[in-house]
């Protein structure tokens, strides 16, 4: 027999996962309902692989924000996820107990800081490096000052989720591979990172959301130029920003536009989530 404490506990669980169901179904609902009527207006093809964001002309082409979107995330993750990852394997391995502390905390401090302040840092130190040193004062707002925030601001996640799964690890594998003779380098990333597999691939995951949804930073930080970047340096708007940047006066076929946008970014976040998890499984079953 259950206890009635039980039974209470056993329904605000089960509420609470029912209320995070529907919350994702409503949001999904809300955002489909708004956005794929003008999806199909437009043409969707024409709406994805459409140059041309002219509201005013009714024309409607989001591929310079696809395309933003896209090698901005993965500068991001390509320069985050590693530094991520190392940052996590020396606060659980290799750090004295005093400054493993010192690096969980500043990783909390981190996550903890407001997105307009990454902007607002970005904007007067990274911005400014960038127009100085690399653009040769054409200006600093660009893809590149895009990657390098977002780099940053997924850092705390992929830290503390990657720290999680790497002290989840069976303590025994590092001995018998250091009895083997095995150095301890060699343990980490031959036998430790490899168990961890699955979780560090989440915290990864979790970084390309971050990255993808991030608006308010890139916008202080990219230039906002609605066109397919022709390098590094050039100004760019991702689909997040344009939804941000534009929303707060849109109305009628420009309004609904932008909630195609989001459609779109929806769509996108749950392949790419797709693919992470089906490469974690398959890394998952390796091992």
């Amino acid at each position: 027999m259950k206890k009635k404490s039980d039974k209470i506990a056993e329904i605000v669980f089960i509420a609470s996962a029912v209320i995070c169901v529907l919350a994702l179904l409503l949001i999904m609902l809300f955002i489909f309902y708004k956005g794929v009527p003008s999806i199909i207006d437009e043409g969707f093809l024409n709406f994805v692989l459409g140059q041309d964001w002219q509201p005013r002309a009714e024309i409607f082409g989001i591929l310079p924000m696809i395309t933003s979107s896209i090698l901005a995330t993965i500068g991001a993750i390509l320069l985050g996820a590693p530094i991520g990852v190392f940052t996590a394997i020396f606060i659980v391995y290799l750090a004295p107990p005093k400054l493993s502390y010192i690096l969980k905390t500043t990783t909390d401090i981190l996550a903890s800081i407001p997105s307009v302040i990454y902007g607002f840092f970005g904007l007067m130190i990274i911005v400014p490096f960038i127009d100085k040193y690399l653009a040769g004062g054409s200006g600093g707002n660009s893809l590149l000052a895009a990657i390098i925030i977002l780099s940053i601001m997924i850092l705390p996640t992929i830290i503390s989720i990657s720290e999680s799964s790497l002290k989840e690890v069976d303590l025994s594998f590092r001995d018998a591979s250091l009895a083997l003779g095995a150095t301890k380098i060699t343990t980490i990333f031959k036998v430790l990172v490899p168990t961890a597999f699955s979780g560090i691939m989440s915290s990864v995951i979790l970084g390309v959301g971050r990255a993808l949804g991030e608006a308010m930073a890139v916008i202080l930080v990219s230039g906002n130029s609605p066109f397919i970047p022709e390098s590094i340096l050039s100004p760019v708007r991702t689909m997040s920003a344009n939804i941000a940047l534009e929303m707060s006066y849109a109305s009628g076929a420009h309004q609904g536009a932008l909630f195609g946008t989001g459609v779109i970014l929806f769509l996108f976040i749950f392949m790419v989530n797709l693919v992470f998890y089906i490469i974690k499984i398959k890394g998952g079953s390796k091992n």
